[in-house]
């Protein structure tokens, strides 16, 4: 958090009445020193005053009104470079920071107990053209939240969100600036008649202290870290990227981040054989993205794990997935894309939430998520979340277990260095396991529900994660910066199989032999970056250089029935059998060593052209080793990952973009255990899309189109099919939709199409033409709200979602064909001051469908319809 106060042209003043002193800080990264302001002046007659407005005669909470300006040309729009607070012995008077403060015009309005006043002509930018948002929580009785956020090219948005009641405005206006006088709903009437004006106080220097973030509120997010590892509008970067938010995880009351992934175009769920369990499992764009080294998940924009990693959702802030390849920052990876979850951060302001929720198959879960300063300067900030999770499962027998405690700090270390530490535990029990298993008989029918494809006696998993790390960030100077990182997860995992993955005369499924398994899988990632902003001429620079380095070690001890487990019998099966005997052993050991360079540029050439330059270099070395074959020898791969991207935007409301990028992942492990060595797959994408707001910026749409090929490939050698050679070729290409945001005052909505055709474009054992398995050619979600604004059923909302999965095929020989299905949720909530009551209805009309195979004997089914009531309460 740093100070900031820049010379102010032009106010907006919030003054807010107070019984007692209000401290909030300015946290900007504007990096200036404070200033004194000038004392307002008196109200300028050529200003429409309050006195002069005729308000409607019933029900006038539209204090001020405006006729709707005209949009500026682009080059008319004014830079705000900075927000200032500063406490008043009436209340607080936060300022918009601009030169020429004359030219904006203002349209207030209210929304329930939201006062808005969008500020036409203006954008909030820094001096070197960066974006950013303002947001102040619960900055005294009965006012629940001030921001100030850019909601289209050319419009700022200021909201006062009374706690019970909207409130009371007066409008002023000096030589600097425009004011607005906003007192608390708890010590004034709602709504006056005629407010009185009077002149607010100015005269004190004293810095009050706000909360300054990234973190976007509602469905419409503006900016995003994940593709370039600085905060970017989302319209300045070319290539698709989806973010979740908090809103979005709480209205569908998302389980876990595989299910609030569920309105992405374009990525659908890999692999979950643990029941609910919090594993990050997707298909993105055709590829599945379940790396065995360590490649599948990523937290805060660093490697946390591979597919047995544990992600609780509790913790979340919000997912950022950026699609298409990304080893040009995070290193090896599947081409299709990533999934990066932002976990909650401390906060400046006091923030107490208790939660419970119960449902269907005896789920219940209470939650805690506490925040707040531990010094009276604010300096020192904490968070403390913690929650637990149990349920059973729609077949009577699962036992479900996920616990959750997560402590973190963060300090302000003088005016220009920022430390914060974290630690996470999280235990995840499964017992049994694979709840929504299934086997495809031969009419093309599921097994029962009620059937096991296990032996539950000998069924069950239990994963333990220890994550803790710092982030540590030093400001040299208003334009150059260094962060350094590191982050560790410690996973640990016990598991008992005895699974059926073998389908016999259509009725027995041959679990083989059984397995006792110890897992152990440490990721270890550090980071240093440099970030600097410069101009050459009229074009701005922001370059990020850095280095990264990640040790990932995994350890697997494997004790095997003597003798195959028996056959389960799908039209009578028996699950009472002796206990197996685990004796014979084996072992897989594997050890990853990456080191990567990297450089960005984002260059501004003005404000309608930007161009994204990025390249990286990376190192990995693989040690791996089995009972089988012990001495595998070291394997080292080295690749070069660039990307350039151009964003072109002709209008305030239209930007178009295209993009050329490469990844890669080495073909390390298993398959060079007879000597061979093979170069690493390589994904390279071409990308053209466009990104638009509409309604005012209310609405924001993004339509991709792309092309994307993965290479080397490996298939059978048709000289010796014991052998493998790098022939093959996968080709992704197809078109993706989203729209998300505010229709109309308190109607949301993320809508969202891909069509993805998928295909084997060379190989020596598939036919050339054959469907990637479990990526269907159409995917289309829409999830929506509606909450009541105004009136005794104020707070009152309904949400709808509705989601399509198309026809998948089931392996690379296309041997069977999954069909499409349509599932349907609903919310009904209430939310009123602190209080936030919900019930979510997850697949209403109880459909029951293939989610995702492996094969007609590993099938995992659409879980039935469920119901979970939840309630929350901030104090």
């Amino acid at each position: 958090m740093k100070r900031c106060c820049l010379s102010a042209s032009v106010r907006l003043w919030f003054l807010v009445s107070l019984s007692g002193w209000l401290s909030m800080v300015a946290a900007l990264p504007g990096w200036a020193k404070d200033e004194p302001l000038s004392p307002p002046q008196q109200p300028n007659s050529s200003i429409l005053q309050l006195s002069d407005i005729e308000l409607p005669g019933t029900s006038a909470k539209l204090l001020v009104q405006q006729p709707t300006p005209t949009n500026p040309k682009p080059e008319e729009v004014i830079a705000i470079t900075g927000v200032k607070a500063k406490s008043t012995e009436k209340g607080v008077e936060v300022i918009l920071e601009t030169a020429a403060g004359d030219k904006l015009q203002v349209v207030n309005r209210s929304t329930g107990n939201n006062f808005i006043a969008d500020i036409t002509g203006g954008q909030l930018r820094l001096a070197n053209g960066e974006a950013f948002t303002f947001k102040s929580e619960k900055p005294l009785a009965g006012i629940m939240e001030i921001t100030v956020i850019n909601i289209d090219a050319n419009t700022v948005r200021v909201t006062v969100i009374g706690e019970k009641a909207l409130p009371v405005v007066e409008l002023f206006d000096d030589n600097a600036g425009l004011i607005f006088a906003v007192a608390s709903t708890e010590t004034t009437a709602q709504e006056p008649e005629k407010p009185t004006q009077e002149q607010p106080a100015a005269q004190q220097d004293d810095p009050i202290e706000l909360v300054v973030t990234g973190e976007q509120d509602g469905y419409n997010v503006q900016n995003a870290t994940t593709a370039t590892r600085t905060d970017t509008p989302l319209r300045d970067i070319p290539q698709s990227i989806q973010v979740v938010p908090q809103e979005v995880l709480r209205d569908r009351n998302a389980r876990t981040v595989t299910e609030a992934l569920e309105t992405v175009p374009g990525v659908v769920s890999g692999d979950r054989p643990y029941g609910g369990a919090p594993l990050p499992a997707n298909i993105i764009r055709g590829f599945n993205q379940t790396g065995f080294t360590g490649a599948a998940a990523f937290r805060n924009g660093f490697r946390d794990g591979d597919f047995y990693t544990i992600t609780p959702i509790g913790t979340v802030e919000r997912v950022e997935v950026l699609k298409g390849p990304a080893s040009v920052l995070f290193g090896a990876g599947e081409p299709g894309g990533i999934v990066n979850v932002v976990t909650r951060q401390p906060l400046s302001n006091p923030f107490y939430e208790a939660a419970f929720e119960a449902g269907s198959f005896g789920t219940y879960q209470p939650s805690i998520d506490l925040s707040g300063p531990l010094t009276t300067d604010k300096n020192a900030r904490y968070r403390f979340i913690a929650g637990y999770r149990g349920s059973g499962d729609f077949q009577g027998v699962g036992d479900y277990r996920l616990t959750t405690i997560a402590p973190s700090i963060a300090f302000s270390i003088g005016e220009r260095t920022d430390l914060s530490l974290y630690y996470e535990y999280s235990n995840f029990i499964s017992d049994p396991g694979y709840l929504s298993n299934a086997a495809i008989l031969s009419d093309g029918s599921l097994t029962p529900r009620n059937f096991l494809t296990y032996y539950p006696d000998f069924q069950s998993a239990q994963f333990t994660a220890h994550r803790f790390g710092y982030t540590l960030e030093h400001e040299f100077s208003e334009n150059l910066r260094l962060r350094n990182n590191i982050a560790i997860n410690l996973t640990g995992n016990e598991e008992t199989i005895s699974t059926g993955f073998d389908l016999v005369d259509d009725r027995f499924l041959n679990p083989f032999s059984g397995s006792d398994v110890t897992r152990r899988r440490n990721n270890y990632f550090g980071q240093i970056d440099l970030l600097g902003k410069f101009n050459t001429g009229s074009i701005s620079h922001q370059i990020l250089a850095g280095f990264d380095y990640n040790q990932f070690d995994f350890r697997s001890d494997i004790f095997d029935t003597a003798e195959n487990l028996p056959l389960i019998d799908i039209r009578n099966p028996v699950y009472d059998i002796p206990p197996p005997n685990y004796s014979a052993f084996r072992f897989i050991d594997a050890n990853i060593q990456s080191f990567g360079i990297y450089l960005q540029d984002q260059i501004t050439f003005s404000n309608k052209l930007k161009l994204l330059l990025g390249g990286r270099y990376d190192w990995i070395t693989t040690n791996f080793s089995t009972t089988a074959f012990p001495d595998v020898p070291t394997q080292t791969d080295s690749a070069f990952s660039p990307r350039v991207g151009l964003v072109y935007q002709p209008s305030e409301t239209i930007a178009l973009y295209a993009s050329y990028t490469q990844s890669f992942y080495p073909v390390s492990l298993f398959s060079n255990l007879r000597g061979e060595s093979f170069e690493p797959t390589k994904g390279t994408q071409y990308e053209v899309g466009v990104k638009a707001d509409f309604l005012n910026g209310r609405l924001s749409a993004n339509l991709a189109a792309y092309n994307l090929t993965r290479t080397n490939v490996l298939t059978p050698d048709p000289a010796n099919p014991t052998r493998s050679i790098q022939t093959g070729e996968q080709r992704s290409q197809g078109i993706e939709l989203d729209v998300t945001g505010e229709i109309l005052p308190g109607w949301k909505m993320i809508l969202g199409y891909a069509y993805t055709d998928a295909e084997v474009t060379r190989d020596n054992t598939f036919p050339v033409g054959n469907r990637l398995p479990n990526v269907p050619e159409h995917q289309a979600s829409l999830w929506t709200t509606y909450t009541i604004p105004e009136g005794t059923l104020e707070g009152l909302g309904f949400g709808l979602g509705l989601f399509y999965i198309g026809t998948r095929q089931i392996d690379l020989d296309n041997s069977f064909e999954l069909g499409s299905y349509f599932r349907t949720d609903a919310a009904l909530y209430y939310r009123r001051g602190r209080l936030n009551m919900a019930i979510n209805f997850r697949n209403l009309f109880d459909i029951d469908a293939p989610a995702i195979a492996f094969g007609k004997a590993y099938v995992q089914r659409t879980e039935p319809f469920s119901v979970v009531g939840s309630i929350r309460w901030e104090f």
